[in-house]
């Protein structure tokens, strides 16, 4: 029970993060681009593998510390982190096609369904 509530709590602070540095980002630049997303995912790889490269060559965090950090905390910070780093694994490990398939299909098939999505949204 007590690794849930860090889960959650690890996740609410990454949601808060997220949003006060999109928004501080997007207040300070001019124009329509999503530049506070861009940099938050950005940011949010390069925080991704500094603990998960750290923790790998320098320190043994618990499994349960590390689920927190990464799971709770850059989850919610940002999923893209997540998304890359497996789609790391996948092309470390020469897995071209499941990588083609990870990647592509979750931009496309996200794509995709977000569009449908936003125009059931819209018929209801």
């Amino acid at each position: 029970m007590q690794k849930i509530v860090l889960l959650g709590l690890a996740g609410a602070l990454g949601s808060l993060a997220r949003y006060g540095l999109a928004g501080l980002v997007q207040r300070a630049t001019p124009g329509s681009f999503p530049l506070g997303t861009f940099i938050v995912n950005v940011l949010g790889c390069l925080a991704f593998g500094f603990i998960w490269g750290f923790c790998e060559n320098r320190i043994s965090l618990h499994p349960d510390v590390r689920v927190v950090l990464l799971t709770g905390f850059m989850g919610a910070f940002t999923t893209f982190s997540t998304f890359t780093f497996e789609s790391l694994g996948l092309m470390e490990t020469g897995q071209w096609m499941a990588f083609a398939l990870y990647a592509g299909g979750q931009l496309l098939l996200g794509l995709a369904l977000l569009w449908l999505g936003m125009g059931a949204g819209r018929l209801v």
